[in-house]
């Protein structure tokens, strides 16, 4: 069975680049706390590693 990654956000996108800010938008994130489920797939893994300072991330089955 395929993992999955929880991905929360623990801070605020405010003062973040541009380019940041799109990339928590392409991941569904858009307020503090939410979180979203998304396949373990290696585009995915590209979109946390730009964030990391800005989410947490937890591997789920």
């Amino acid at each position: 069975m395929a993992t999955s990654l929880k991905i929360t956000q623990i801070k605020s996108k405010i003062s973040e680049k541009q380019d940041q800010r799109d990339t928590l938008r392409s991941l569904g994130l858009h307020r503090i706390g939410q979180f979203v489920v998304r396949e373990d797939n290696s585009q995915n893994r590209g979109y946390v590693r730009h964030v990391a300072h800005l989410v947490k991330v937890e591997e789920i089955d």
